[in-house]
């Protein structure tokens, strides 16, 4: 469970990183931009990503290996 939680956690942090970099640079990349509804929110919506990456990796912090 841990490590599945550390794979979404990395994978949340990554896309909000993406949809930053998508949103200040205009570079096509990243799931954010693809979402119709969060057209106009993709700067809340990577922040979004970023804080839920973070609180995945804690989550895994505080579970027992195995």
């Amino acid at each position: 469970m841990k490590e599945l939680l550390e794979l979404l956690g990395f994978i949340a942090l990554a896309q909000g990183a993406m949809g930053l970099l998508h949103e200040f640079t205009d570079w096509k990349i990243g799931l954010v931009q693809r979402i119709d509804f969060l057209d106009g929110y993709g700067i809340y919506a990577s922040v979004a990503f970023l804080v839920l990456g973070f609180a995945l990796f804690a989550a895994a912090e505080s579970r027992k290996s195995g």
